[in-house]
């Protein structure tokens, strides 16, 4: 089965913050990466709204559920109550939890399974109690895999950053291995896998070559990027393809 594409439109949204103007609308351009086939949309909204702001998050869900049913809407975030009272109104398919410091620039690294393992156990019984599909996001270890697991998550989704941006062939063969061998062991823990950060249209086929048992990836920068290029219809048509679609 081919890896499923969600499309992050945060760099989006940040893009449209720059002006008090209303474009590019992030709603337009989740509905043209739908109609173009991917499968879910991503948001990862931040307490300063620097590019996802609580109302988006509420226009994206209508326009999913009305128009797009069987596609996924994800949320990820660092679980505060904030975060987790917004999951349980705007109801999205999946929540990514990520253990961000919120004057991060973007996500970098995974959780600590061992020390959060309390937190993130109490977290995925509340959302799960909602009804979410939970998952947690993971640096490339497969001795992580089990306390994972043991938190409840169904899911976790592993961070590409070092392979996605490493401009050293051996080192990103090194950390391919990484993902690939978390992949399966997360596959025979019984978790399924997600996997985002870094993932353009030159490295994101041999990741799904190596790893075919990813679900799912999430990919926001570098395909916005590759939009100004192609435009968003071809370009999520594009990353499909790398997906193995």
């Amino acid at each position: 089965m081919p890896t499923h594409l969600s499309v992050n439109v945060n760099a989006i949204a940040q893009l449209r913050n720059r002006r008090n103007l209303p474009w590019p609308s992030v709603v337009g351009l989740a509905r043209i990466a739908l109609q173009a086939g991917a499968a879910g949309i991503t948001v990862h909204p931040r307490p300063d709204e620097r590019h996802i702001r609580r109302g988006d998050v509420f226009a994206l869900v209508a326009m999913i559920r009305n128009e797009f049913p069987k596609a996924e809407f994800n949320i990820e975030g660092y679980p505060d109550e904030r975060f987790l009272a917004l999951c349980e109104e705007a109801k999205p398919d999946q929540v990514t939890l990520v253990p961000d410091d919120p004057a991060q620039a973007t996500s970098d690294h995974g959780w600590d399974v061992a020390k959060d393992g309390d937190l993130l156990t109490r977290v995925n019984k509340r959302l799960k109690q909602a009804g979410f599909r939970v998952s947690l996001f993971l640096d490339p270890d497969p001795a992580l895999v089990a306390g994972a697991r043991a938190t409840g998550a169904d899911r976790i989704e592993l961070y590409t950053g070092p392979y996605g941006g490493s401009s050293d062939p051996d080192k990103a063969q090194a950390e391919l291995a990484k993902l690939a061998a978390t992949t399966d062991a997360a596959v025979a823990a019984g978790l399924a896998v997600n996997a985002g950060h870094d993932l353009t249209l030159d490295n994101l086929p041999a990741l799904i070559a190596r790893a075919p048992a990813i679900a799912e990836v999430s990919i926001g920068h570098a395909l916005t990027a590759d939009a100004l290029t192609y435009g968003m219809a071809e370009t999520v048509r594009l990353y499909q393809k790398a997906c193995g679609g």
